[in-house]
């Protein structure tokens, strides 16, 4: 407990500091593999004008760069507070074989992170979402997936 406490705190640590510093939102993010971190990162969304760059997506992006795959196999994923709907399908497509987390998504949405929004259209048909979603050309594009499943070139993840 002690040892992941500390990488822990080291997320916490990169949150703190990207407020301090004003490069960002109050996030931060650790990827851990035998007992080292091999990457780090806080929010960099503003900084980047990225919005897909939260503290946890950028964190798997190094992670997987230096380990040169795109699985985060025997990894541990420390995140300063309860990833959003996105991290956290970046995380469980990331696989790693465990998350720890600080502040409650609860906690994000008092100081206005509130991703509730997201988990509720999820939920809805297509049809019914806020954001209009049409879609086009199916028949034209099941050919790309064809392809895919008939390939013997295919790295499968």
């Amino acid at each position: 407990m002690e040892e992941q406490e500390k990488f822990m705190r080291e997320a916490i640590r990169l949150s703190i500091e990207n407020v301090e510093s004003g490069n960002g939102g109050p996030f931060g993010a650790v990827v851990v593999k035998n007992g080292e971190i091999i990457a780090s990162a806080a929010n960099e969304v503003t900084t980047s004008n990225d919005p897909t760059a939260h503290a946890e997506v950028v964190a798997i992006r190094r992670a997987c760069e230096k380990l040169g795959t795109f699985q985060l196999d025997d990894c541990e994923i420390y995140c300063s507070c309860e990833p959003c709907p996105m991290c956290l399908g970046a995380i469980y497509w990331a696989r790693p074989k465990k998350i720890f987390y600080a502040n409650t998504k609860a906690d994000a949405a008092d100081i206005k992170f509130d991703d509730n929004f997201i988990y509720q259209e999820i939920e809805l048909p297509v049809n019914q979402r806020k954001l209009p979603t049409t879609q086009l050309l199916r028949d034209e594009a099941m050919k790309a997936f064809t392809l895919w499943k008939t390939s013997s070139e295919k790295t499968e993840y």
